[in-house]
């Protein structure tokens, strides 16, 4: 078993409750726990592909993936865990989703940090099920109740649009900067001066917005956008359909999923895990990009100016440049050069 979470080792405090039910976790997983719980029968519902990545090798079919969980995959189960994640209207939606499923009288349990906003569970289920608080620990928060209606749910009254100049950006709950394009993004779309030509690849794509704007004005650009949240990668899809765009949209965390080599990589990497900062996808980002670059190609992303890049992209790269930065951000600019000649003659 990995190395447990706050939240999972306050829920195993409570290990009895779970003996002989048939559990559905959902939610912010960040650890194995469902994969060596102890219960009569469990299964996960998951919005991130790395989650499902790290259940599916033991729980196989009992994992699913998605932006919505299905009548058929949670049928049968007497028993929610839910871990709470950062975003309340993401944590809003996909209970919403799952309640609207889950049979009247089934135990809901709300598990995460406080400092995730986890006691609004309380009001935000005040009307469906009366949450109360049943454990404090780990600076973690454990709460308890029984559905008592289903709520309504629709996938579709949950879109929000805004436009970037010309290009329509579609998004969900739980998509980076879903009221708007953040500064960070805007300053890395300004760093770019004429038209890309190519394949580039969008990683942590987000709602699509980077490959979208860049794509309506660079019409011999091949776009594939790439990204772990289920929200994000229908946010992408429907973001170029708005625009009437050609691209791919891969679930990949970080390269996992990637094939073949592109003329540019871009990204607005995140640096959190849920609530704890994270560099481990940057890193991976970056370190990895020099396989799925072509000759020459380049990586270019935007990441706070704090972070410790550019001795990472000079590691990996030999050199980095700064193509623009203002009091919070820098956007950085790396080449994949040819790699040296072997000069060593060859024995006769």
């Amino acid at each position: 078993m990995s190395a447990l979470t706050p939240a999972s080792e306050v829920l195993l405090r409570h290990s009895d409750e779970f003996i002989g039910r048939h559990v559905l976790f959902a939610g912010d997983l960040q650890d194995d726990l469902p994969a060596n719980f102890e219960a009569e029968s469990v299964r996960v519902h998951t919005n991130q592909y790395h989650h499902w990545q790290m259940l599916s090798a033991s729980m196989e079919e009992d994992v699913q993936f998605g932006l919505v969980a299905n009548a058929e995959f949670v049928a049968g189960s007497d028993l929610l865990i839910y871990y709470w994640p950062k975003s309340k209207q993401e944590a809003r939606f996909q209970l919403f989703n799952l309640l609207s499923l889950l049979p009247v009288g089934i135990d809901v349990f709300v598990v995460g940090e406080n400092r995730s906003g986890v006691r609004s569970a309380e009001e935000m289920l005040g009307e469906l099920c009366q949450l109360g608080k049943v454990d404090s620990a780990r600076r973690c928060g454990l709460y308890h109740g029984r559905l008592d209606q289903q709520p309504e749910f629709d996938a579709d009254a949950w879109w929000q649009t805004y436009m970037v100049e010309e290009v329509t950006v579609k998004t969900l709950p739980g998509v980076f900067s879903r009221e708007g394009l953040d500064s960070g993004s805007l300053l890395l779309l300004n760093s770019f001066e004429e038209p890309i030509k190519g394949k580039v690849l969008d990683i942590a794509c987000g709602s699509g917005v980077l490959g979208a704007v860049l794509a309506t004005y660079s019409p011999k650009m091949k776009i594939t956008l790439s990204d772990v949240g289920a929200a994000a990668l229908e946010a992408s899809r429907a973001t170029l359909a708005a625009n009437n765009l050609q691209g791919e949209v891969i679930a990949s965390n970080v390269y996992s999923d990637i094939t073949g080599r592109y003329d540019m990589i871009i990204s607005n990497p995140p640096f959190h895990e849920g609530l704890q900062t994270s560099l481990h996808a940057s890193e991976q980002l970056i370190r990895g990009a020099v396989n799925h670059l072509n000759i020459g190609g380049q990586l270019r992303i935007v990441a706070n100016a704090f972070l410790p890049y550019a001795a990472l992209l000079d590691a990996t790269f030999g050199s980095h440049e700064v193509l623009a930065q203002n009091g919070r951000f820098k956007v950085y600019l790396a080449t994949r050069g040819r790699p040296p000649r072997d000069t060593k003659k060859k024995k006769r």
